[in-house]
Formats: C-alpha cells, structure tokens, sequence
C-alpha cells in the first residue's frame, strides 16, 4: 500500500513528537525517495543516552502513532538489547540508536546521497 504525502507527513511529525516527549537526541531525517534500489522512503535517526532512554524512545514513539494515528509499526527489532532499535512503518523506518553505536554505523554517511535534515529539538 502506497501512502500518500500528507499522510507520510503526518507520520513523520507525530514520530518526531514521540520522539521530543522523552528528549531523544540528534534527530534527523533522510529522503531517500531519489535513491535506487532503497527499501522504503525516510529514515527517521536519532539517539539516546542509555538503553533505558533508547527503550523510552521507542516506547513513546509507538504509543504516540498509536495514539494519535491508530497505526502500529510492521515491525520492531533490537528492543532487547536496546543499542539500535528499528520500528519499520514501512514507508518510514525509525532508527534509534545508542550514540556510541550510531557513531560506529554511521547512517547518515553511508546513506550520504539521501536528503539529510536536521530537526532542531525545543529542549
């Protein structure tokens, strides 16, 4: 199923304020809409400080698209070990990592022909 903008727009703003509610870190988005062969359209990324606040994330993420969009995520990954956790919404995957862990992956450079923007934090 192929989602329209508004309601992809509306996804992305509403992770990000799952996101701001329990402070994570560094978020950014990629567009990787004018990319080939990419496996969904944005890459939500940010980071938390301790694997109780990366689970606090991911938690306040699913509760707030649940609560205010009634979508759950396809899929959830990492949640035991909470270094990288992965909450796909297909079109949308989410991606929040322990910073130590983000540093060493890197995202944002190996998808560096994405369109990165930083959102600021209002904290």
């Amino acid at each position: 199923m192929v989602k329209s903008k508004s309601t992809e727009d509306a996804l992305i703003s509403t992770i990000i304020s799952g996101i701001e509610n329990v402070k994570g870190l560094d978020v950014s988005l990629l567009d990787l809409r004018d990319l080939d062969n990419t496996v969904c359209s944005y890459f939500l990324v940010c980071s938390g400080s301790s694997n109780t606040h990366v689970n606090a994330i991911v938690s306040a993420v699913q509760k707030t698209v649940s609560k205010e969009l009634k979508e759950k995520p396809f899929h959830t990954e990492g949640a035991d070990n909470a270094e990288w956790v992965l909450i796909d919404y297909v079109n949308i995957v989410v991606h929040v990592f322990q910073k130590h862990i983000r540093t060493y992956y890197n995202i944002e450079e190996l998808w560096g022909d994405a369109k990165t923007t930083k959102i600021a934090s209002n904290y």
